[in-house]
């Protein structure tokens, strides 16, 4: 078992001039990353571009009802996906609604032999820990792509000092993570530079590498996990178009500034996550290692 350098394109989108990763067209860009090592990128769609570069392709999609999984299923294992991480449901899911949701992904799933991840997602099935935790377990056999920066700011983990307890109780959920979205944020912003004062950066090596070990106790031999750096920009378009995002805090930038504004070249970020996410790997195989087997 392994990790994979993988990329959601995202990352790449509305770079500034002065990002080691901006490039004049996307087809450039995806060749710079195939010439950086990456294996795959991640996107909503355009995987042929993604393929014809000499990469893997996974897909990203949202799904709000069951009956939207097993089209989906079969068209993103027919377009050769890896596989495909889901923004699944709406947040103003009842459990029942949740499990429907639940059951109809295993069931695609099984049908078309193509995986679907759950992202742990602010505004889908799985903003609320809590029902996330009761919902594995009546889904044991959900898997997930974790996104943790939705959790760590948008549950503030770190408030009363209760890091480690909070952290212990996700534990069902790292044991289930077969991919990753590489994102750090802090306690009050989701998407942050990673060379501010702070806690976080211990506090995600300590989340990763629970989930490098989960998989390593708990997926199929021979399997990899796919680490994909997404790190978007303040805002997509400009004027009265944009869509704001606002995942990273905003700096007032002249007109003429290369970096449009931007606190960091989110492209030499994504490098140095995946540096952080190998040494998490690395400790998780270790750790896993010394492990007494249970009977």
């Amino acid at each position: 078992m392994r990790l994979r350098k993988d990329i959601h394109l995202g990352t790449l989108l509305a770079l500034p001039p002065a990002s080691r990763g901006w490039r004049a067209s996307l087809d450039e860009q995806l060749q710079l990353l195939k010439a950086e090592g990456y294996e795959g990128a991640q996107a909503w769609d355009g995987w042929g571009a993604i393929q014809r570069a000499g990469l893997d392709a996974s897909g990203i999609a949202r799904v709000t009802r069951p009956e939207q999984l097993d089209p989906l299923a079969r068209q993103h294992r027919a377009e050769g996906l890896l596989y495909t991480n889901l923004h699944l449901g709406t947040g103003f899911d009842s459990d029942a609604e949740m499990d429907a949701l639940a059951a109809a992904l295993l069931e695609a799933q099984a049908r078309h032999g193509h995986r679907l991840l759950v992202e742990t997602h602010r505004a889908t099935a799985t903003q609320d820990i809590w029902r996330t935790l009761r919902w594995v377990e009546r889904f044991p056999d959900l898997r997930f792509t974790a996104d943790l920066s939705h959790w760590y700011t948008g549950h503030e983990l770190t408030y009363g000092g209760e890091f480690a307890e909070r952290m212990a109780r996700l534990q069902p959920v790292f044991e289930r993570v077969r991919a990753f979205h590489g994102r750090i944020g802090n306690s009050g912003c989701l998407q942050t530079p990673l060379d501010r004062p702070g806690l976080y950066l211990d506090h995600y090596r300590a989340m990763w590498t629970a989930c490098c070990a989960g998989f390593l106790r708990h997926a199929e031999p021979g399997s990899a996990l796919s680490f994909n750096a997404e790190l978007l920009p303040m805002a997509v378009g400009e004027g009265a178009h944009a869509m704001w995002l606002h995942y990273q805090q905003a700096t007032q930038a002249a007109p003429t500034d290369p970096w449009q504004g931007e606190p960091c070249d989110r492209f030499a970020d994504a490098e140095a996550l995946w540096a952080i996410i190998c040494a998490c790997f690395h400790q998780a195989c270790h750790d896993t290692a010394t492990e007494t087997p249970t009977p």
